[in-house]
């Protein structure tokens, strides 16, 4: 078990080292104040299990009472899923301090940093990373390759639950209107198109690729997390949507294959992919049009994929040194990573 140093905050350094570009929430910074509270108040060190963000031990015991009586007084499920995301995340700062790099999120004998490629991405394309709290610094998540590859201002982290990244998301995507905004979701449920058809109709394509042009910009929103959770969290952007515009997101279906990490981490079907699968697919669909074949979009996916071939053999490698399999039996509910 991991018993870390008591600090009653996050600074903004240490926050944005790990991969985002907000204030550190208000939120997450009263949970691990109340965590270094209660670790006086009991007397008993605050520790981490082996995979450093779940608490354990003596203090787990205590904190999983309190932490449950607070939730149970929180009066509507809007203040509930704040302090649901704020503790998942506070738990895992706290717990992978001195343990995973904050670049990669690997742990540092195992960092891959030094071996993915930066490539800038074309000014005409926002990616963002709408990340659950659970998937936040996973070892084997695949949305952070995005800002690894990219920076995060072209590729930005907005965790779910946290009304700061969250407002922060909104208002640059109301700042660039509907029109210019789609959602990659895989829903038989949901009206989506390709990506020809739904970027390639947009009346801004052609002022958009225009030589000089540097102001207008593609949204593009990833879902970052479990199968199970995904649907929740599309919901929660299509409520938004509709708060803000009185209509949906535009959503986009893409035509990919299997993922790179599918023998690591299989999905419920072949047709769904990891995180980073999705980007790459959608800047080679994006590239396909012919407005924009000219931005060198390609060249783009492939530094993804290269990436993502570092991160699987990293993962990889890490498994057999420590003797676990390095293939994993198929799951009906698991990972969009």
């Amino acid at each position: 078990m991991a018993e870390i140093e008591s600090n009653t905050s996050v600074t903004v350094q240490e926050w944005q080292g790990w991969g985002s570009i907000s204030p550190v929430p208000s939120i997450v910074n009263q949970v691990i104040l109340d965590l270094n509270l209660l670790e006086k108040e009991i007397v008993s060190p605050m520790t981490f299990g082996s995979n450093h963000g779940k608490l354990s031990g003596e203090f787990k015991v205590y904190e999983d009472k309190k932490h449950r009586a607070k939730y149970a007084c929180l009066s509507n499920s809007e203040e509930k899923l704040q302090f649901f995301s704020a503790r998942q995340i506070a738990c895992r700062l706290l717990g992978s301090r001195g343990y995973l790099c904050q670049k990669c999120w690997l742990p540092l004998e195992d960092c891959m940093c030094s071996r993915v490629t930066v490539c800038p991405l074309w000014h005409g394309v926002r990616i963002w990373l709408y990340m659950h709290p659970k998937d936040f610094l996973r070892q084997n998540n695949t949305g952070k390759l995005l800002w690894q590859v990219f920076g995060v201002e072209a590729a930005s982290l907005c965790l779910y639950g946290i009304a700061e990244h969250e407002n922060m998301m909104w208002n640059e995507l109301n700042q660039a209107g509907r029109n210019k905004v789609w959602c990659l979701y895989p829903n038989k449920n949901a009206e989506t198109e390709s990506v020809k058809d739904s970027v390639g109709c947009s009346e801004n394509l052609r002022r958009l690729a225009a030589p000089g042009n540097k102001y207008d910009t593609m949204h593009f929103i990833l879902i970052d997390g479990t199968w199970s959770n995904s649907g929740a969290m599309f919901r929660r952007l299509q409520d938004r949507a509709k708060s803000e515009w009185g209509k949906e997101l535009g959503c986009i279906s893409l035509n990919t294959g299997a993922s790179l990490m599918h023998k690591l981490r299989p999905q419920p079907s072949w047709d769904r992919t990891c995180t980073a699968a999705a980007a790459i697919g959608l800047l080679y669909e994006l590239q396909l049009i012919t407005e924009l074949s000219s931005f060198g979009l390609d060249k783009q996916a492939e530094a993804i994929e290269n990436a993502l071939e570092v991160l699987l053999e990293a993962l990889t490698a890490r498994r057999l040194r420590m003797g676990r399999s390095v293939s994993r039996r198929e799951r009906h509910s698991t990972d969009i990573c």
